[in-house]
């Protein structure tokens, strides 16, 4: 017995095959684009990582040198992984408090809101390079406004990013300045959570204390989440500080890795070297994200099914 299509089920069947084409059709810019700029450019950087390519040179295949010459000939890879761990332990958890903080005072329903709305988020917009150097004169040790200040309250003057042990807890400190990105994202997660959850532990007598621990943070750790990851992922990328402010100085103690990938490829020559870097950190950032993605489960609850 032959089953019969109707002619709706062909129309239908129709309908689906136009819309999988349109679909790709309108996918395939970004397909492109993906597979030119990010995904060939990895590959190469793949390859050039096992040859010893110097700009203007003929590149030669050693295989795995420039992987065992990191891990055991250069000291500078262990001290510039440990500067960027360092940076990012205490930059991305101050920033995320600083900005969860700002958060819920821009919540608030006070006068003036949407002007301290605008004036926390202006230093995000600020160029790296122009905050840069600004800051470098705020730590001047000489006639720097951070000194004065602490002059004026009878603290201990600081060399800040001119001391070997001050240096990179000066840069952490620099990081919060541009705590609005991360802010807008908390002020938007705290603007979803339901009214009604807070009226509900109002009515049970609840507090300001209870609301925050049982209601606030519970249903804000999906964009905790996302805040600490994209920090972690943007912290291990840190560039600029580097670059204008101390030039991996004082000895070495802000090498951190994106700036000593640049070192290995424009002041070095070594691009061969520096695709290895790169991909070392690129590993670095997979394993890491993939344990806090691993672990979310344990603490990061959404409203639809709880903890996942």
């Amino acid at each position: 017995m032959t089953a019969s299509v109707t002619p709706s089920a062909r129309r239908s069947s129709g309908l689906t095959r136009t819309e999988a084409r349109w679909g790709v059709l309108l996918a395939l810019p970004a397909i492109l684009g993906f597979a030119a700029f990010t995904l060939i450019p990895m590959i190469a950087s793949l390859v050039i990582s096992l040859t010893d390519w110097s700009v203007g040179g003929v590149p030669h295949f050693i295989g795995l040198d420039n992987y065992v010459r990191m891990f055991t000939r250069d000291d500078d890879f262990g001290s510039s992984l440990w500067a960027t761990v360092y940076y990012t332990l205490g930059a991305v958890p101050l920033t995320m408090i600083v900005a969860f903080a700002a958060a819920l005072l821009l919540n608030a329903s006070v006068r003036g809101q949407a002007f301290f709305r605008v004036i926390f988020y202006l230093p995000a917009i600020v160029p790296l390079v122009a905050n840069s150097m600004l800051w470098l004169w705020l730590f001047n040790p000489d006639f720097g406004l951070l000194n004065a200040v602490t002059g004026m309250v009878g603290l201990p003057s600081s060399d800040w990013v001119y001391g070997e042990n001050t240096a990179i807890p000066s840069l952490i400190l620099m990081s919060t300045w541009g705590f609005g990105n991360v802010a807008v994202l908390f002020l938007a997660g705290l603007q979803g959570v339901p009214r009604h959850l807070y009226e509900a532990i109002s009515v049970d007598g609840g507090g300001m204390w209870r609301k925050f621990r049982h209601i606030t943070l519970p249903m804000m750790t999906p964009t905790i989440f996302y805040s600490l990851v994209t920090g972690v992922i943007g912290s291990f990328q840190v560039f600029v500080q580097a670059a204008v402010m101390t030039q991996g100085g004082p000895n070495n103690k802000t090498l951190f890795f994106i700036y000593y990938i640049y070192q290995a490829a424009f002041t070095n020559n070594e691009l061969g070297y520096a695709s290895a870097l790169a991909w070392i950190l690129f590993v670095v950032i997979l394993v890491i994200t993939a344990v806090m993605f691993k672990n979310s489960s344990r603490w990061v609850y959404y409203e639809a099914g709880g903890a996942r």
